[in-house]
């Protein structure tokens, strides 16, 4: 019988089924961060119960620390380092491998978890966290969860599920130059809708998605969740197999020659049946820009603010989106005067993503008034930024260079941009105050942010570079 790449690795991790239609899922990695681990340790160890497998869980601190440099447990929210206590007491307790403040290797759980290799193809992995389905570009049948859950998976090592829908979004020919797999992301949001995935697996596939390299394809499968999805898988190929060869936590040796073999297995048979099925066109993405509050309100970035109502949500919430943004329709979205860029969080805060944004920022300056930070997603990524001087260019240009951490992704922490101020940002939401409170976000690539803290307004970086 043809199966889907997602049916095999489900298959793989059944260990029994019930008549209500549910299934017990063997987990084999479970990821925690300060904001909602600490919470399901401590409800863990009340109940008297153990880790059952500490060597397959790991604890990390990136949603509330603080980003700024001389960094502490204190952070700018009141009970930020209540949090980070709680979770470093809970992790040691438990046995877990805990990536620290000062570990080398801390960094946002879904950026460092791939550079470590804790993310293998064919795995089940989970955390309390949305935008855990961003792993799935290895691969991997990675999806968020609560802390509920996340204490049933610790204790037991399974989650109980009911088996999901399939979807497989093909997406063929080229990208343009200049054009990334954010744009991608966000033409495919604005396209088919923020529910066009609901409890879907959706599997990414076509030949635009094969010739994307790793990073690209974990910033597409990131923002699978926009569309409502359970989770995104990419079928693991050489490329894959290249990013993860020697990575810390990846297998050695013979136990490495073996994983390879079975994973160069891992893909949807040719006659796999999908329970809905997209197709998409990437010659038609340019430079994306959002311009309202939802992922879906997007438009290219030579395109204008919308009717209320046309194509990207009701007429209520276009209503909503334009008076919380400040904007009227048929304003254009370039030469949009912003306040501040930002280029950070799990969708684009890698070595990749802060390269393609040096480049445009080397020699040019940011302009006047433009209040421009750059976090890298991880320790690791600011270390190799820093070996390879992007520190000193992003510095040059006017941005401010941080520590690894989630940051002004997410008002978790308490950082945030002004009230109304108009931010150019390379995350993955733009809900109303998600940059701190009455922010204003409008959601690009790290390359129309470069191209935009330069400007001072919302520009297109193919005209820049």
């Amino acid at each position: 019988m043809s199966r889907t790449i997602f049916d095999k690795i489900w298959d793989s991790h059944r260990i029994a089924s019930n008549a209500g239609g549910g299934d017990l899922i063997l987990i084999d990695r479970i990821l925690l961060h300060e904001r909602t681990g600490g919470v399901a340790l401590k409800s863990l160890a009340e109940r008297g119960r153990r880790v059952l497998a500490p060597d397959q869980a790991f604890a990390v601190m990136d949603h509330i620390v603080d980003t700024r440099p001389g960094r502490t447990d204190r952070t700018l929210m009141p009970t930020g380092t209540d949090f980070i206590r709680a979770t470093r007491e809970g992790a040691r307790a438990a046995g877990l491998r805990l990536f620290d403040l000062d570990d080398p290797a801390q960094g946002i759980v879904h950026v460092m978890s791939p550079e470590l290799g804790l993310v293998l193809p064919g795995a089940t992995l989970v955390c309390p966290d949305s935008h855990t389905c961003s792993q799935g570009a290895l691969g991997a049948l990675a999806w968020g969860i609560g802390s509920t859950e996340a204490e049933h998976a610790l204790a037991t090592s399974t989650l109980r599920l009911r088996r999901p829908p399939t979807m497989r979004v093909t997406v063929d020919g080229a990208l343009a130059p200049g054009v990334t797999a954010k744009d991608l992301a966000l033409a495919l949001v604005g396209r088919f809708g923020v529910g066009s995935g609901k409890g879907h697996v959706v599997e990414y596939a076509g030949s635009a998605v094969r010739a994307l390299d790793v990073e690209s394809r974990l910033t597409l499968c990131n923002m699978a969740t926009e569309s409502a999805a359970f989770t995104a898988i990419i079928a693991p190929d050489e490329a894959v197999i290249d990013y993860l060869k020697g990575r810390r936590f990846a297998p050695s040796g013979e136990a490495w020659d073996r994983a390879v073999e079975s994973w160069r297995a891992l893909a949807s048979d040719d006659d796999a049946v999908f329970d809905r099925e997209l197709a998409f066109d990437a010659r038609e993405v340019a430079p994306m820009v959002s311009w309202g509050t939802s992922p879906q309100q997007v438009v290219p970035i030579d395109g204008a603010v919308p009717e209320p109502g046309v194509g990207q949500g009701s007429d209520e919430n276009g209503q909503r989106a334009l008076a919380y943004m400040g904007l009227t329709p048929g304003t254009p979205l370039a030469d949009l005067p912003i306040d501040a860029a930002f280029i950070g969080s799990c969708t684009n805060s890698r070595i990749g993503d802060l390269r393609r944004a040096a480049a445009l920022l080397d020699g040019r300056k940011v302009a006047a008034g433009i209040k421009a930070i750059c976090v890298p997603g991880s320790t690791q990524v600011k270390q190799q930024a820093e070996a390879e001087g992007l520190d000193k260019i992003f510095l040059s240009a006017g941005f401010e260079w941080r520590e690894s951490g989630c940051s002004m992704c997410f008002y978790a922490g308490g950082e945030s941009f002004a009230p109304q101020a108009r931010v150019i940002s390379s995350t993955n939401r733009n809900f109303e105050s998600r940059q701190g409170p009455g922010t204003r976000t409008h959601l690009a690539s790290p390359e129309t942010v470069a191209a935009s803290a330069i400007a001072g307004r919302i520009a297109d970086p193919r005209k820049v570079a």
